[in-house]
């Protein structure tokens, strides 16, 4: 949810949640005079396109059986319509109320708090996403023992689960390595420890919100639509939060990597809503691939190629006019419209619209249900 935007050393509009930008770091005088090269720019943007692609893609994937879980902590979360509706609202709020924050407090204090919440948000998305890649890598032989974290609230009849997380030796592995890229991040505020926790965010994000139907996401996608053109193009609010917000919640790579290597501080940014909103849509359209039992997957790939050509253009018209981009304006016509454009070419618009995701129903669902049927 958010823009892009060109030149060294230019505040970058941001979302509260999420944004996309291209800056660099003002406190840096020496990079506040670097020009990137061709090179480094094509290198840095190619790069973050890239890195833009991975979790849309694995996570869209890693959707489509995460529902089938019993897990509490693999459980994906449904967006209804109403949530749909209200969530422009709610970022709006957010956004401004951050705005409100940075204002009246110390950037200092808020700016700690902040490096601590996602500390702690940061290790459990990586250990998260690291978890399934880690047990095809560590031997079979290793022993691994099988633990649970249940916490239920009364007794008797009436007891009921609030969290149920199982999780093995494997998981602790994974939860160990991240717990060292947390300190590496909170010490350091490396651009690659950041990546990592962004990637592990973006992942985590396309994998367990998911939207109900085709029109939860047009609505979804409509409203942050409508939020980040105002946001950018209306208001300073965006570019004041940017300057002060230091937290994981985007992809970097600096475009002067090439000149100063590891140590390179001059970045190109790209925000997580820019990659999180349009790939839980994404990754709705190939669970409807899956429901056709078609063996294609013609709506994924449409708007996965959809999404690379309107961050493309995003990129594109940011460099021929030298203004910040919201890229949400390219990005949801692209990935809405391409697949309505070939669901009326194949005659499954109304199938397309008709799709509903069923999810099956938490224990206290479940018992609520055994309740009245008795």
């Amino acid at each position: 949810m958010a823009d892009m935007e060109q030149g060294p050393a230019v505040p970058a509009e941001a979302s509260p949640l999420l944004e996309s930008l291209n800056a660099t770091d003002a406190g840096n005088a020496s990079a506040a005079r670097f020009v990137a090269t061709p090179e480094g720019t094509a290198l840095a943007y190619g790069s973050l396109v890239l890195m833009a692609l991975l979790p849309i893609f694995f996570g869209a994937l890693r959707s489509v059986s995460s529902s089938k879980s019993k897990n509490s902590s693999d459980m994906p979360e449904t967006i209804t319509s109403r949530d749909a509706a209200r969530f422009p609202i709610i970022a709006s709020c957010t956004l401004f109320g951050l705005y409100l924050f940075f204002k009246i407090f110390s950037q200092e204090y808020i700016n700690l708090l902040l490096s601590m919440y996602f500390f702690v948000l940061g290790i459990l998305a990586l250990s998260h996403t690291m978890s399934p890649f880690m047990n095809r890598v560590l031997p079979a032989n290793l022993p691994n023992k099988q633990y649970q974290l249940l916490f239920t609230q009364g007794s008797g009849e009436s007891k009921e689960e609030i969290v149920n997380y199982e999780f093995d030796t494997k998981d602790l592995i994974c939860l160990g390595i991240s717990s060292v890229v947390g300190v590496w991040y909170v010490i350091k505020k490396h651009w690659v420890a950041n990546n990592l926790f962004g990637l592990a965010f973006a992942l985590n994000g396309v994998e367990l919100l998911h939207l109900n139907n085709v029109s939860t996401g047009c609505i979804l996608l409509g409203g942050l639509f409508v939020y980040d053109v105002f946001w950018v193009f209306g208001t300073n609010v965006m570019v004041t939060v940017a300057k002060s917000f230091e937290a994981p919640i985007k992809l970097v790579f600096p475009q002067d990597l090439l000149e100063r290597g590891l140590s390179a501080s001059n970045f190109a940014m790209l925000g997580l809503g820019d990659i999180v909103i349009p790939g839980i849509f994404i990754a709705l359209l190939l669970r409807f691939d899956v429901s056709l039992k078609k063996n294609t997957r013609t709506y994924f790939y449409t708007s996965f190629l959809a999404y690379i050509f309107g961050l493309g253009l995003t990129i594109f018209v940011m460099h021929t006019f030298k203004h910040a981009q919201p890229a949400l304006l390219y990005l949801v016509p692209a990935c809405v419209g391409f697949p309505v454009v070939v669901a009326l070419v194949k005659g499954e618009l109304t199938e397309m619209f008709r799709y509903e995701e069923s999810s099956e129903m938490s224990p206290k669902e479940e018992k609520t249900e055994t309740d009245k049927e008795k």
